[in-house]
């Protein structure tokens, strides 16, 4: 499993923030402020439940789980984006619908351009942390390809997190910014509804790659047809006539092979033959934990 360091830091920066925003919507009365601050809080929240997902999953397998709980993550990671992020959305929007019904702020606003800043600054710390994760796991591929086509959810669903509390940071110093300018107070609602927007719009892109891997995903196309010409190269055999595959974990891919082998060999050659197969596929993809092959006419 790779190294969850980014989560850590993301999680204290998270609390953090959460604090000093609660203070400044308590003296400033911000709508938008009290949305920022419950985003740190969902935030961190979500930190919480992608590391117990991360320790659950590297459970061993046993009796009731033979194939493993590196499934543990995808579930977790699912609860994460459905209910953590939508909730957290519609909380902010409906406190945006209740400073339109009650437009008035309280004390001065300067705590709450404090606080921006330096949510700002550690904001920054993390989401460069889980960028330079994900950067790490995915390379030059393009940012939204990276997303759809990664099979760890811990990076994306921070990564992610981070962006959306980038752009409400924005949008809460323009709510503030405004209603300060403009002594209207209704500005702060309208930014405190544009983030909960932000937030539900990111779970639903989260929700749908959760979803699709834990529905269970395949490995990549170029890797399987590596894999097949690895299969196809040993002397025993003919062809393979069908293959399944499934990612369990990041770093774990479930695979099953139904291969024809030569008509003259016997079992024993046959049974040398997977197992000769079954350390080469091993060798080039060591993500490939349970091979079974399936001799077939």
């Amino acid at each position: 499993m790779r190294s969850k360091a980014f989560l850590y830091v993301s999680l204290a920066v998270d609390i953090l923030i959460a604090i000093s925003k609660f203070i400044a919507a308590a003296v400033t009365g911000s709508s938008s402020m009290l949305s920022e601050g419950v985003h740190s809080v969902i935030d961190a929240i979500s930190q919480l439940l992608l590391l117990w997902g991360i320790k659950s999953s590297l459970k061993q397998a046993d009796a009731e789980r033979p194939f493993g709980y590196g499934r543990e993550l995808y579930f977790w990671s699912f609860i994460v984006s459905l209910i953590i992020f939508i909730l957290g959305g519609c909380i902010s929007f409906y406190e945006g619908m209740m400073r339109f019904r009650n437009p008035e702020l309280a004390g001065s606003p300067t705590s709450n351009f404090i606080v921006l800043g330096i949510g700002f600054v550690f904001t920054g710390i993390s989401l460069f942390s889980a960028q330079k994760a994900f950067n790490k796991q995915h390379g030059k591929m393009p940012f939204f390809k990276a997303i759809t086509s990664s099979k760890d959810p811990s990076t994306f669903i921070v990564l992610l997190g981070d962006v959306g509390d980038i752009a409400g940071l924005i949008v809460a110093f323009l709510g503030v910014s405004l209603g300060m300018y403009f002594h209207d107070p209704w500005y702060d609602g309208a930014a405190s509804m544009v983030i909960g927007a932000i937030m539900i719009a990111i779970s639903l892109l989260l929700v749908h790659e959760s979803k699709s891997l834990l529905m269970g995903e395949t490995t990549s196309r170029k890797t399987m047809r590596h894999i097949l010409a690895i299969v196809r190269a040993d002397e025993s055999v003919v062809d393979v006539k069908r293959h399944f595959s499934m990612y369990l974990a990041p770093e774990e891919v479930i695979l099953q092979l139904n291969t024809v082998f030569k008509d003259h060999l016997e079992t024993a050659q046959i049974t040398d033959a997977i197992e000769r197969i079954i350390k080469s596929i091993q060798h080039e993809f060591p993500k490939i934990k349970q091979i079974y092959i399936e001799p077939v006419k």
